[in-house]
């Protein structure tokens, strides 16, 4: 059944489950947000929301080359403890994060630090994009909004899907790791760099290649 943004917005309050998560759950359960809230209970996702006002200064600044030099990750990820922060498994989530920004090249990490002047470009794109394709004028707005989602889903980090894992969010990735390790994990900033950048030069399929290490 389709699920209504009311409905979101209340499994969300209820539980502080990130959005996504929430239309996810209540897919699952068909609309029904008593099961909805065990689903995210089950999959630790609402009592990771709930370490989200806890302080986290700690963790790691990790690095990430790919093959040849081309390309250069530095992506800091804080949890709360340094105890945690030398653990393997926070270390291997911070170096999955620093691939996934090196293989997809996102501008943010979440939809919060997008600027209001490059949504209000977006915005006037998508809306004219709907009305050369003959849209009628009193549905292009909610075209727009909706349309916008893919804009956050390709440019904000923690809406990307995962690249080892096309069926899970970053966001989805980071909950699960803070419901494994009981600490509030944040991903906090990052900055790529590329060589030749700006440049004019061949397009390569970044993400095959990330994957392609990975493997080896």
């Amino acid at each position: 059944m389709a699920v209504t943004a009311q409905a979101v917005k209340e499994l969300r309050e209820k539980t502080g489950a990130g959005m996504l998560d929430c239309k996810k759950a209540l897919e699952e359960a068909n609309g029904d947000l008593t099961k909805a809230s065990e689903i995210l209970r089950e999959k630790g996702l609402a009592a990771a929301a709930k370490k989200g006002d806890r302080v986290a200064t700690e963790g790691a600044v990790e690095s990430y080359i790919h093959a040849g030099g081309r390309i250069g990750v530095l992506v800091e990820v804080n949890c709360e403890t340094d105890f945690v922060g030398k653990t393997d498994s926070f270390r291997e989530f911070v170096r999955d994060i620093a691939m996934q920004i090196a293989a997809t090249s996102p501008l943010y990490v979440g939809r919060e630090e997008v600027p209001q002047e490059a949504l209000d470009k977006e915005r006037e794109i998508l809306r004219n994009q709907a009305l050369n394709e003959g849209k009628p004028a009193h549905i292009v707005d909610k075209m727009v909004e909706g349309r916008l989602s893919k804009y956050y889903e390709e440019n904000c980090l923690l809406e990307q899907a995962f690249i080892k894992d096309q069926d899970k969010t970053i966001n989805t990735l980071l909950n699960e790791k803070v419901a494994t390790i009981g600490e509030k994990i944040s991903i906090r900033r990052f900055v790529r760099f590329e060589l030749g950048e700006g440049l004019e030069k061949k397009q390569d399929n970044f993400v095959e290649e990330v994957m392609a290490q990975v493997k080896q």
